[in-house]
């Protein structure tokens, strides 16, 4: 039955010979709240809810989309490869902890070349302090952060600035509290099991129906709230034996709604696998996805900047590993791994740059920390610099994590507001357990206490600091080179050679197809000079920008200048933690 509690009115409901229920409600009007009421007598919210404005335990309400009026027309949407990413946290991105919030940020985001913001999940959590990922209500936008109409108004605002947008999604697990499915259907099945509960049902008995609920949710944001792309969280979780995986079944799925819409559409996983059948096509075994994000990136990167990540990251921490993340992706792609006990992954060699999202930090990286540090609060400033040129001149999708671009120094920690009292107790205790074994400083913070969420929220007028304003302009100004050096857009492996100098540094050629518009930068890692003889088939480069040349910040020490030309053969000295960049004059 159909129960409308501010009416009242209640409606009957009739079971199809496929065993859906269905009823005609001619009288129901934007807005009115309702529950689905079961034989039992018990009031439930819809698993398919547009809207849960009382929270996860309240009724749903009805919502009409067309009543929104979009004036985003005109945008036609930007590809995967012209991206440069901005992940945030919706309630801690600002102190309001709305979407609309984050409307008049938009602009200085645009100034500095971000063009594309990654929305953590904001599916229907419980209480209004969550990461996103206990989601249970994937059609429904949280209510503390705007609702329906307020994520609309958002993406509106983005387009006109020219900024697209990507969801966060969850299809591997449904959260704990509020979590009604078991009540309407098979949604969930025991032949797997997932850390954070019972596996989504993709392939057993009355799966068809889940598969359905699924690929209709991720049509739905592309339909009702015109975003750009999705993420979709730890596909490895996503356990189907059936012929045509689900992660297939939805690429195939959203390619057809792009050629409906007429703009580029994007998924984006995240894997734990180091496979390219993620990204490769289904015509070869593949998932079709239109890229992934390279966790091992940033493992080969980071163990580079903090000497103590070493311990966390045991797998990780020569020079080499760096080059092959930036010559093929994927480090490890057969090795064996001491973190796993066994060997693992695959080549990506044959994988282009545009397929894979690179990142020096995100909110998994820096959340999951015990003390929830970002870089920039433990990270001097020429190291910050020369993580940022590290990663916007990768030949992958940079994305950023909020703050990252002027080197926010408050933590962002893990955090919930549950009401619960033994759920509560349950993540405090697994909390502990996870960092039980931790190597590094710090302690994890109570997560339901509402000032670990406070903490968290990140101090935007910080950006007008002398150090952050200087690191603002540093990422400005490779944003900008990344857009305009036709080298630093060719994703193709081909056309880039590596080379690992006295195991602290790497000098890095790219060109255009064909060999032309040659590009040569190093990156110093370590703390003294070093001598490098330029290579001796080019015939002279030119200076664009050395980080150690644009004054020193903070006490940092300056350098002497380096060459404005370099002629092959030449000698020059890299400073101690910095980048140095030349294009061929020929």
């Amino acid at each position: 039955m159909l129960h409308f509690p501010e009416v009242p009115m209640d409606i009957g409901m009739l079971k199809s010979d496929d065993g859906y229920f269905t009823a005609t409600a001619g009288e129901v009007q934007a807005d009115m709240k309702y529950f689905f009421v079961p034989d039992d007598g018990q009031k439930i919210p819809d698993p398919a809810s547009a809207y849960q404005p009382d929270g996860v335990h309240g009724p749903s309400q009805v919502i009409v989309h067309s009543a929104f009026k979009w004036t985003d027309a005109s945008w036609k949407g930007l590809p995967l490869k012209e991206l440069v990413l901005y992940e945030l946290h919706v309630g801690t991105f600002t102190p309001a902890g709305t979407f609309e919030a984050i409307i008049p940020r938009l602009e200085e985001l645009s100034e500095i070349g971000i063009n594309a913001i990654e929305l953590m999940p904001v599916a229907q959590f419980p209480g209004n302090r969550n990461w996103g990922y206990d989601g249970v209500f994937p059609f429904a936008v949280q209510n503390s952060y705007g609702g329906p109409g307020g994520l609309k108004k958002f993406v509106n605002a983005c387009h006109q600035q020219g900024i697209a947008v990507i969801v966060d999604v969850v299809y591997n697990h449904i959260g704990p509290e509020g979590n009604y499915f078991k009540e309407f259907a098979p949604y969930f099945t025991k032949k797997y099991v997932t850390p954070w509960g019972d596996a989504i049902n993709f392939d057993d008995a009355w799966c068809d129906g889940v598969r359905e609920y699924f690929r209709n949710n991720a049509l739905y944001w592309f339909h009702h709230y015109h975003v750009d792309g999705l993420r979709l969280d730890a596909t490895h979780m996503i356990f189907d034996n059936c012929a045509v995986h689900f992660c297939q079944y939805l690429n195939d799925e959203v390619r057809k709604f792009q050629e409906y819409v007429a703009r580029p559409l994007c998924l984006i996983a995240e894997s734990d696998l180091n496979s390219p059948r993620v990204v490769n096509p289904p015509a070869i075994g593949g998932y079709g996805f239109s890229g992934q994000w390279l966790d091992d990136f940033h493992h080969a990167l980071y163990v580079m900047l903090d000497a103590g990540a070493r311990e966390r990251y045991i797998d990780f921490g020569s020079m080499e590993q760096l080059a092959k993340a930036y010559k093929e992706g994927f480090v490890h792609s057969g090795e064996y791994v001491h973190f796993r006990k066994r060997r693992h992954g695959s080549s990506s060699s044959g994988i282009p740059g545009d397929q894979f999202v690179a990142f020096t930090c995100n909110h998994d990286q820096v959340g999951n920390r015990p003390d929830g540090q970002r870089p920039g609060a433990f990270l001097n400033f020429e190291r910050m610099r020369l993580a940022a040129a590290a990663l916007i001149l990768s030949p992958y999708i940079p994305m950023l994590f909020m703050g990252e671009e002027y080197g926010e120094q408050s933590p962002f920690y893990y955090f919930i507001s549950h009401s619960d009292p033994q759920l509560v107790e349950a993540v405090r205790k697994g909390r502990k357990q996870e960092f039980s074994e931790y190597r590094g400083s710090g302690k994890s913070p109570d997560p339901q206490r509402e000032d670990t969420f406070e903490k968290s929220k990140l101090r935007w007028e910080a950006r007008t600091n002398a150090r952050c304003s200087a690191l603002l302009l540093w990422y400005k100004k490779l944003i900008s080179l990344r857009n305009e050096i036709p080298a630093l857009k060719n994703f193709y492996k081909n056309d880039m050679a590596v080379h690992v100098i006295m195991e602290s540094a790497l000098a890095i050629h790219r060109s255009e197809p064909g060999g032309r518009g040659r590009v040569w930068y190093v990156l110093n890692f370590n703390e003294k000079d070093i001598d490098y003889t330029v290579p001796a088939n080019a015939s002279g480069w030119q200076k664009v920008i050395a980080s150690r040349e644009t004054g020193p910040v903070m006490g940092e020490q300056a350098v002497a200048s380096l060459p404005a030309k370099l002629m092959a053969g030449s000698v020059v000295r890299i400073p101690p933690l910095a980048l140095c960049f030349y294009k061929s004059a020929s």
